[in-house]
């Protein structure tokens, strides 16, 4: 993050209260934190919103933000909201007490993005929002925001996610799901070895085939497979609260527009009436250009590209220079 940048953010906490969740369960005292960049226009017209992803903080958001790319913080005002569940928002791992860890509710993408909301409209006084941004859960959010909300989003900039979670990506939870509880040491403490495991079953689809036959995991500093496993993917598994990493995973699973708003998931979509861009990439094996291109075939005028490559699901990531300014470039055909 280049030093105008830092000059710009601030990190900041809303306390949303008890919050009634679609489930039918309370939220104890939930906290969203979000983090700023950029002002707010005096006519509250550059709003952007940026929802985080699985795994991820508003730190790693900030590859997709600068003053020499689309998301201009000296244009807009883009607020970067933390996922319930990613340990810095509400969270398993820091909730109350009485909800931590396996007793936490399930929290879907319409309780996010309606706690989004509420921070947009009492914190920064907006009814209607320039545009949502997201990657993979990310993306999730956006097309909630403007399924949910229709007139409240002009813009949505969804890449390398859906509106709906499908049974392929369900069966991929099910199973890094399964590695973290298959470790008994869940219930008592870090389950080192079920994180780990996990991690292996995220290695084979995070990237694609090509990425791994082509070595191509040397630019990022890994010289064998081997040790892209473990210094990419155990590392990061490692990091992570294994009950966030249930909670999250819960979000995605379940993730419908269609079941947020009531009705199907074509008619969900089919109601929004933000310009609507959607990006998948070329080789990303659970959000998969079919389904991309399907969600775009539903939403009124939506235009559709495919990111070209090998990096598989993590070309929406930040890590690859090509895919970066592929995406920074389609956002700022759309945000203009």
């Amino acid at each position: 993050m280049t030093d105008s940048l830092q000059t710009l953010s601030t990190v900041e906490a809303y306390r949303l209260g008890d919050v009634s969740l679609a489930g039918g369960e309370i939220l104890e005292d939930a906290v969203l934190v979000y983090e700023v960049h950029g002002r707010l226009r005096t006519d509250k017209s550059n709003l952007v919103v940026f929802p985080t992803f699985f795994m991820g903080t508003h730190v790693e958001n900030r590859w997709l933000i600068g003053s020499d790319m689309s998301l201009d913080p000296g244009k807009y005002c883009i607020v970067v909201p933390n996922l319930m569940g990613n340990g810095v928002s509400t969270s398993p791992s820091n909730a109350s007490e009485a909800q931590r860890e396996w007793r936490f509710p399930s929290v879907s993408y319409g309780d996010q993005v309606r706690a989004q909301r509420r921070v947009i409209s009492d914190v920064f006084g907006v009814d209607v929002v320039h545009a949502v941004v997201g990657w993979s859960m990310g993306a999730a959010q956006a097309l909630h925001w403007a399924a949910a909300f229709p007139g409240s989003v002009e813009r949505v900039f969804a890449f390398c996610g859906s509106s709906r979670t499908s049974e392929h990506n369900a069966v991929f939870l099910d199973s890094v799901e399964a590695a973290i509880r298959a470790d008994p040491a869940l219930t008592t403490g870090i389950p080192v070895g079920g994180l780990r495991a996990a991690a292996r079953v995220y290695a084979g689809w995070g990237f694609s085939a090509a990425f791994y036959e082509s070595h191509a995991y040397e630019a990022l500093g890994h010289e064998t497979r081997e040790d892209f496993v473990k210094g990419f993917w155990e590392s990061m598994l490692l990091a992570q609260n294994p009950w966030n990493l249930i909670a999250m995973m819960s979000t995605w699973r379940h993730g419908d527009v269609g079941r947020t708003v009531g009705m199907s998931t074509q008619d969900a979509l089919s109601r929004i009436t933000a310009r609507t861009s959607i990006l998948s990439a070329e080789m990303d094996m659970y959000f998969t250009p079919r389904g991309g291109a399907w969600d775009s075939e539903h939403i009124p005028g939506s235009t559709f590209e495919i990111i070209p490559g090998i990096w598989g699901h993590s070309a929406g990531a930040g890590l690859n220079v090509e895919d970066n300014h592929f995406i920074d470039r389609a956002l700022g055909r759309l945000l203009t």
